[in-house]
This record gives structure tokens, sequence and C-alpha cells, in this order.
């Protein structure tokens, strides 16, 4: 099948992680709102809630202690991963809006973009990553412990629109 192999390779060649492009900020909302509403019934409130938060990020963004990488296909975003760095000293990086669009899940992208913003982490001398997530999210789970990620809290929440199980995730960089 030369064919199929040379359509997979072409396709990997259409992909590429950057940083910060231009429409992030729509693309990474939208993402999610597809995702998260097919999935898990999320609606508008979830959608503005990822949208605000995006965008507050942005318009204080600094490269010297945050991080934004996106996943691009053919110039389009199709996946993303933040790191907040603002408390980072105190309270550890946020690790936030870690997404992958339909057909990039399963071909390693998230362990690189995963592996991408630990190593940003690490450079600056972060002490500690955070996320918070929600439990039944399996695959994202099992990639944050793959990576070091322990789950040291959980507790009933609403931010997503309905009531979920959150999930609080830290990743100890002094040890």
């Amino acid at each position: 099948m030369p064919g199929a192999r040379q359509r997979s390779a072409k396709i990997e060649t259409d992909i590429q992680i950057t940083g910060p492009v231009a429409g992030a900020c729509a693309r990474i909302a939208a993402l999610h709102a597809d995702y998260y509403g097919r999935n898990w019934g999320f609606g508008a409130v979830f959608e503005e809630t990822i949208s605000h938060g995006v965008v507050a990020f942005l318009k204080r963004f600094d490269p010297q202690r945050d991080g934004l990488w996106t996943v691009c296909v053919k110039g389009e975003v199709a996946g993303a991963i933040a790191i907040d760095g603002i408390h980072a000293e105190s309270e550890g990086a946020h690790l936030r809006w870690f997404i992958l669009g339909e057909g990039l899940r399963g071909r390693g992208l998230g362990n690189r973009l995963l592996a991408r913003a630990i190593a940003f982490c690490r450079e600056r001398g972060y002490p500690r990553i955070y996320l918070w997530t929600f439990e039944g999210l399996q695959t994202a789970r099992h990639l944050y412990e793959k990576y070091g990620f322990s789950l040291v809290a959980a507790r009933p929440g609403s931010q997503w629109g309905h009531e979920v199980m959150e999930q609080w995730f830290v990743l100890d960089l002094t040890a």
C-alpha cells in the first residue's frame, strides 16, 4: 500500500507545532466547545469561560513567563497547550487549554505538546505545574500520570456549566 503510506507522510508534513498564531484564541475556544459539547454536554457557559480565559491570558502574555504552543494543520489551529506562569513562583505554573482536534488524537502530538510545556517550566525553574480537569477524561489522565502528575484533590464543581467531579493534578519539578 504505497499510496496510503505516501498520504500519511503528506498529512504529517502538513502539521506544525508553533507558538502563538493569529486566530489562536477563537480556535482554542471552538475546539473546546466542540469536543466538550459533543462528548460531555457542555454548552455556552463553558465556551464563554474558555473564551474569556484565553483572551485574558493573551492580553497579558509574557513570553519570558508564559507559553502557548499551537498545533497547526495547513495553517489552521487544530490543537493547543498553554502554560500560564503569572503565579508560577508562588502557586506553580498553570497548565491550561490542552486540546487536540478530531483526527489528531493518538498520533503522539499530545505527548509532544505536554513534553514541550514541561520543558518550558523546567527551563524557567518553576517549582511545580498544576492543572484542573474533571473525572472521566481517562486518556488525558493517563498522559498526565505518564509525565509524573499526581492527583492531589477532587471536589464537585460546576464551573464547566454543570456538575462534575473536578480534579487537581500537580507535577513537582523540584524532585
